[in-house]
């Protein structure tokens, strides 16, 4: 007979044990507006100072079946780092600082050393981004969770100026398209990856490569006033990522041959058509902003590189070679 929440699957000894480990981790993210961090039952932090129109932003994302590679590869850690590089880069599109982060992480029953890799990983990534790891929950369901399974989310909260919402408002024909090299795959594509090396290993890149964390674009922050739009390319690609920003007047012309030739993309195309690799992946693009053309010296400096231009038209994006 059952008689105990343990003898049930979930272990709230462990669970204590696991907030007590990750308070230190957190709270190497905080500042001074940090005025309630994890523990509690919320998060609190206080409103920055020097914004004329403060407009908070939010977010929320996830790191996808890229976990079941890295768990293969006990890589837990470079998953928190992409949690957390999923979520800032989103609230960089609308040119907001990240203020703090919460994560969810749900599983089967909690392995102490397993989630303290994740928080770990998070925490360096709130560190680079200048942001608190404030709070968030670890939830332990038997029977939801396959034994060993788990699964996370991120939940980012930044802020802006509301005239920077506006930004994409002064996007006109003859603005260019300037790249952001991606560190690789990022977090997108890997059901597809998976069933690729399920189906043809050989030749594979090493799961080093494969795992790279998602890069973080935090230094484009000081470049906004040069730029009026952001997109982050995420799963869809550049073409849907595009559209997410492009006005209903526009098109989008990119240059094939700008694309940086990361190797990975190159073993992808071993393997798929080009068409459906620019669908899914990001071909070596990470982030691409709409600039006036004036503007690209500047960009250049920062890392950036001529990809395309926006012409008169219908919102189509086409690829030329």
């Amino acid at each position: 007979m059952v008689r105990t929440y343990e003898q049930s699957g979930v272990d709230l000894d462990k669970a204590q044990a696991l907030i007590q480990a990750i308070t230190p981790l957190a709270s190497q993210t905080y500042d001074s507006r940090v005025l309630q961090g994890v523990g509690g039952f919320f998060g609190a932090y206080s409103m920055p100072s020097g914004y004329k129109e403060p407009m908070l932003i939010s977010c929320t994302d996830g790191i996808g079946t890229k976990l079941k590679l890295a768990k293969e590869a006990h890589q837990l850690f470079n998953l928190g780092l992409d949690l957390v590089a999923m979520n800032v880069n989103d609230l960089i599109c609308a040119f907001a600082k990240p203020l703090f982060f919460l994560d969810y992480f749900a599983t089967s029953q909690l392995e102490p050393c397993q989630t303290l890799a994740l928080i770990k990983g998070m925490a360096q990534g709130c560190k680079e981004s200048d942001c608190a790891l404030i709070g968030g929950e670890s939830a332990q369901m038997p029977g939801v969770y396959a034994s060993g399974e788990f699964d996370l989310a991120g939940f980012c909260v930044g802020v802006t100026e509301k005239s920077d919402l506006s930004k994409k408002d002064k996007i006109q024909a003859g603005d260019i398209l300037v790249g952001f090299a991606s560190s690789g795959l990022h977090s997108n594509g890997f059901s597809l990856v998976r069933e690729i090396l399920k189906s043809a290993p050989h030749n594979a890149p090493s799961l080093d490569t494969l795992l790279t964390p998602t890069r973080l674009y935090t230094p484009l922050l000081a470049l906004k006033d040069q730029i009026h739009a952001l997109a982050h390319i995420t799963g869809g690609g550049l073409k849907s990522n595009l559209e997410r920003i492009l006005p209903l007047d526009l098109n989008a012309r990119l240059e094939l041959q700008a694309l940086p030739r990361l190797p990975v993309f190159s073993w992808l195309l071993e393997h798929l058509d080009f068409a459906e690799c620019l669908r899914v992946f990001n071909m070596g693009v990470g982030m691409v902003a709409i600039a006036p053309s004036k503007n690209l010296r500047a960009l250049e400096k920062a890392g950036g590189f001529y990809l395309g231009v926006l012409e008169k038209g219908t919102q189509e994006i086409t690829f030329v070679e």
